[in-house]
Order: C-alpha cells, then sequence, then structure tokens
C-alpha cells in the first residue's frame, strides 16, 4: 500500500479538526471572548506574563508540548503495525487533544493563568489539589530527567548535531531581540531566524563534533549532561521573551520546514508502506496492543504534559482569548502532523518487511533511530538529500525539540514546587525553586552513575502517569463546563475513554514490575495509581455539585481569579515591549 493514503487521509482529517471541531469549541462550548482582558494584560510583569503574538506563542506552545515524544511513540506503535496508531494519532488529535489542551489554556487564562494543580483546588477541592501537585511534580520529574538523557544520547551518536543544537541558543537570542526590543517585522525575522539555523545544520554536517573522553574532568556523558541542566536552569530564569519564546518559535517554523520536507520527499517517492497494516508476528515480549498503544503514544495523541504547558506558561502569555483557538488546538494539530510524520519515516522508510522487522526485533526498538533511518531514507530518495545530511536534519529536529520541552518543563516544575511552597504557607522563590528543581533531576539522572542512566529509571511509568493527568485535566474542565451548564460532553467522552485505557494499563504495568520485583517502580506506581483514582472520586463529586449549582457568570470567574491573585502575592513590574502588534 502507498504511504500517500496515510498522508492525504491523515492531512485532511487534521485539517477537517482545526476547520470544523475547533471552531465549535471555540464558539459554542468555550465561548471565547476577544475583549476578555488575560492574565498576560493584567498581570504583565515583563518575565512570565507577556502578552505575545499568536503566531510566536503558536511556536512557544507547540515546541514545548512536542520534544521527541511525538516521533518516539509512534515510531515504538508501529509494532503493532501502522493502522491502530495512524488511527490513534489523527482521531485523538481531533477530539482529544485539541480539545484538552485548548480547555486547559482556557481554564487556566480564565483563574489568572493558575496551574491545573492549583486550579484542582477551586473545581475539586483541596486533596484533590495536593495529590494532583504530587503527581504533577511527578511527571515532570520525569521528563526533565529523561530528556537529559536523550539529548545527550543524540549528542554524542549524531555528533554532526551539536553546532546547530547549541548554536540555536544564541540564534534565539538575537531572534528575541529583534522581535522586542528592534521591533522588526516578524516575516523578515522568521526569515533571518530560520536561515541562520539551517546554516547552522549545513555546518554541523561539515563538522561534527565530538568531545574527548576527558572535558573538564568528565565523560562526554557527563559533561552533556550537566551542560543541559545548567543551561535549562538559566533558561528558565530568564524573562520568556529573552530565550523562550523566540528559540520555540524559529524551532517550530523549522519543524514545519522539516516537515514539509519529509512530506514534499513522500509525495515524490510515493513509498510503500513494509510494515504490515496490522502485524500478527509481533516480537515475543511484545505487550498487548490493548490498552498500551493508548500510553505508548501519548504526545501526537493527547499528553497530559500539554495541560501543564497550556497551564503553566501560555496561558501567561496569551494576548486575545480566542487566539486559544489557534495557540491550544493548532498547537495539538502540530504535534499530529509530527506523529503522523513518524508513522510515515517508521513504516515506509524501509525498502522491504524483511528490512523493517530487522529493526523492530523487540518492543521499543523503533524510536529516534527508525524515524532518523527511515525518514532520511526517504528525503534521499524524493529530493536527492544527502544520507548523513538528512541524518543530521532530523536528528537536529529532535534534539531542538526535546531540549525546548525540558528547559519548559525545568520552569514548570520550578512553578509546581512555588505553588507547593503557597500550600504549605511557605514563599519560595524563584530562585530557590529553580535549584531545588535542579538538585533533584540531577540526584536523579546522576542516582545510577555518571552516565546519567538514572535519568530513565522512573520512565517506564511515564506513559500511564501522563495519560492519567491527562483524564485529570478533563476532569477540571468537565467541572467548569458544568458550573457553565454548557454541554460538557466533549470533555466527558475522551476523560472516560483515556482514563480507563491509562488505568488498565497501570494495573497491568503493576503486574510487570512485581514480575520483575522493582519494588521503587512498583511503589511509585501504586502512589501514581491512588493519587489518580482518589482525585477521580474527588471530581466525579465535583461534577455532581457542579450540576446543581445556579449558573457561573464570567463576572464570578473573574471576582474569584482577583482572590487567587492576591492569594499567590504577585506584583507587577515594568514590562518590555510587546510582541503582539507585529
Amino acid at each position: 500500500m502507498s504511504s500517500l493514503w496515510l498522508l492525504f487521509i491523515g492531512l485532511a482529517m487534521l485539517a477537517g479538526g482545526y476547520l470544523l471541531y475547533a471552531k465549535f469549541l471555540g464558539e459554542r462550548i468555550y465561548r471565547l471572548d476577544p475583549a476578555y482582558a488575560t492574565p498576560a494584560h493584567e498581570m504583565n510583569d515583563g518575565v512570565d506574563f507577556v502578552p505575545t503574538n499568536k503566531f510566536v506563542l503558536w511556536g512557544h506552545h507547540f515546541t514545548s508540548v512536542a520534544g521527541a515524544a511525538p516521533i518516539v511513540g509512534p515510531a515504538v506503535a508501529v509494532i503493532w503495525g501502522w493502522l491502530p496508531a495512524f488511527l490513534w494519532v489523527t482521531l485523538g488529535t481531533v477530539f482529544f487533544a485539541g480539545m484538552h489542551d485548548m480547555g486547559a489554556l482556557w481554564a487556566s487564562t480564565r483563574n489568572r493563568g493558575r496551574s491545573m494543580g492549583m486550579l484542582s483546588g477551586r473545581y475539586i477541592g483541596a486533596r484533590g489539589r495536593n495529590l494532583f501537585l504530587v503527581v504533577i511534580f511527578l511527571l515532570l520529574l520525569m521528563v526533565v530527567a529523561a530528556f537529559a538523557v536523550v539529548i545527550k544520547n543524540l549528542l554524542i551518536s549524531t555528533p554532526s548535531a551539536v553546532i546547530p543544537a547549541w548554536g540555536a541558543i544564541v540564534v534565539a537570542l538575537v531572534v528575541g531581540q529583534m522581535i522586542y526590543r528592534w521591533r522588526m517585522n516578524l516575516l523578515l525575522t522568521t526569515v533571518i531566524g530560520v536561515t541562520a539555523l539551517y546554516s547552522l545544520i549545513l555546518l554541523g554536517d561539515a563538522y561534527p563534533v565530538e568531545l574527548p573522553a576527558s572535558t573538564l574532568g568528565m565523560s562526554p556523558a557527563t559533561f552533556w549532561i550537566v551542560a543541559l541542566f545548567v543551561y535549562a536552569g538559566i533558561a528558565s530564569l530568564l524573562p520568556v521573551w529573552v530565550l523562550l519564546q523566540p528559540r520555540d518559535y524559529i524551532n517550530g517554523v523549522q519543524l514545519f520546514i522539516g516537515l514539509g520536507l519529509l512530506y514534499g520527499a513522500t509525495l515524490l517517492s510515493a513509498p510503500d508502506l513494509a510494515a504490515p497494516a496490522l502485524n500478527d508476528n509481533v516480537p515475543e515480549g511484545t505487550p498487548s496492543l490493548v490498552p498500551l498503544l493508548f500510553v505508548t503514544i501519548a504526545c501526537g495523541a493527547i499528553s497530559g504534559f500539554h495541560g501543564m504547558v497550556s497551564s503553566g506558561t501560555s496561558s501567561k502569555q496569551l494576548d486575545k482569548e480566542t487566539d486559544a483557538r489557534f495557540v491550544g488546538y493548532f498547537g495539538a494539530v502540530g504535534e499530529g502532523l509530527l506523529a503522523l510524520g513518524a508513522i510515515i519515516a517508521a513504516t515506509a522508510g524501509y525498502a522491504t518487511l524483511a528490512d523493517w522487522e530487522a529493526v523492530y526485533t523487540e518492543f521499543n526498538a523503533g524510536g529516534v533511530t527508525a524515524f532518523v533511518q527511515g525518514g532520511g531514507s526517504i528525503l534521499n530518495a524524493g529530493l536527492g538529500i544527502p544520507t548523513s545530511l538528512s541524518a543530521t536534519i532530523l536528528a537536529t529536529m529532535a534534539v531542538l525539540f526535546a531540549a525546548t520541552t525540558m528547559d519548559t518543563g525545568v520552569r514548570l516544575q520550578r512553578f509546581v514546587v512555588q505553588e507547593i511552597g503557597e500550600v504549605l504557607g511557605t514563599h519560595v522563590s524563584k530562585y530557590v525553586g529553580t535549584a531545588i528543581v535542579l538538585a533533584v533531576a540531577m540526584g536523579l539522572t546522576f542516582s545510577a552513575g555518571a552516565g546519567g542512566e538514572g535519568g530513565m529509571r522512573i520512565w517506564p511509568l511515564f506513559g500511564t502517569t501522563n495519560q492519567l493527568l491527562a483524564s485529570l485535566t478533563l476532569s477540571i474542565v468537565a467541572v467548569i463546563l458544568l458550573r457553565k451548564k454548557r454541554n460538557p460532553l466533549p470533555a466527558l467522552v475522551p476523560l472516560v475513554f483515556v482514563f480507563v485505557m491509562s488505568f488498565y494499563a497501570a494495573i497491568v504495568q503493576l503486574g510487570t514490575l512485581r514480575d520483575d520485583e522493582d519494588w521503587l517502580l512498583l511503589g511509585l506506581d501504586v502512589v501514581i495509581i491512588v493519587a489518580a483514582v482518589w482525585v477521580a472520586v474527588e471530581a466525579v463529586l465535583a461534577m455532581r455539585a457542579a450540576r446543581a449549582m445556579p449558573e457561573e457568570t464570567d463576572e464570578q470567574d473573574r471576582e474569584v481569579g482577583i482572590v487567587l491573585l492576591v492569594g499567590c502575592g504577585s506584583t507587577r513590574v515594568a514590562a518590555p515591549p510587546t510582541a503582539t502588534t507585529l
């Protein structure tokens, strides 16, 4: 079967989702109001709260939620065949992820940019909030530690990606000045930034960087991990407009260019799908498709981490409430496009079924490797791009997206630490909060040796924890909709499906961990399951109470938001020029 069928049907479904379903959600369910004063304006502090052009903010949101997950998940899940992965990515993006991301962004915007963890205190209760924060902290810890290891491995295995990966930081700093200080035209700024980034890719391909056995007394693995944490800590403290926004924006543009190249090469070469639609010859030890498919592919279908970004950073930068459709829903669509590209690369990038099976010898054997190899083969066949340069482009794409997720994750986890301090009645400064995050994450990463193997120690719990968190975020959105007497079904249907599948997967995982006698992960899995079930019960009770309440108005939103604002002791300072009118 030709891969063009996947390409055309997938693109049509994702475009239809944004043009039709997102419009329905924005107008009929969330009722986005262009006149509503967003937190970015009311609490503009020039650091975290900054009104931002929707295209720039989309770039931040998209690249922060994407990371390497929409590449890794689908490229692993095709071991069951391309059809289940394709259906979950397309349908999940349209009806689950877009609704979830847009809903979390809207809910946080209506509550002064508060995170989903703190919103659970208002809409579910204090007990639910405390347990929610625990789950969020563990999830972000997994992301920050694991992505440091993923990036380190890519920098070592693909040394041609070193120069563009680190050079992108300099490009982003200059782009930030061009947008906010020099007030340059956004299109011109974009062209200059992307040209500089791709020039770095060519330079990196020509001059790969391989570290010596010892750098500052550290092995290459240790050095890269330390450097990444230092960078992420600094980036999380800088005002968002200095580095975070411009870096994510340029990365988002270059990703779409990369996807355009991949899709264009697919269109020109029209490779056949080497993998079967349904694989009835999976390697021994491969888990069952249900429920594992729905936690293996999270980013690219629906992901709880997206709710953390929507309510953690994006809601603090939203210029107009109506921008939530483009930033939130289209951000999910962008990730769906990346996941679709990963499926095509990992199934049509091999000449024969035997070549494909030689890669997928066991579960988790695909991932980034299959994406880079398969995608590089398609780029070479369709556009004549040399295989080495194709690998550099795709590896750089993976590194840059993993890095943006990592530094956003550190910032988000700092917010969570500060919110936990607030619950405990203690003020935690951003510097202390960041130090705590780095200490815990680096401690986990190096807990199993200088190579950073500990960073993947609790990663096996990410899939189920992430999806349980998505269902809990949807429960908050559902409670808000019920309080406002609006149709909750767009939230309730994905909520029930995702919770059932992720809970089922968590129970299956308990048995696996018990058989492996991995008592640490077993204990953590039990804690996560208990916390999720407890919050779910509290959410159901909150939904029942919401049905009996009088309709909650937008004015009540604002009144409660002011109380939250005063309670968190927010202050306003002089803000930099905004990019909302560029």
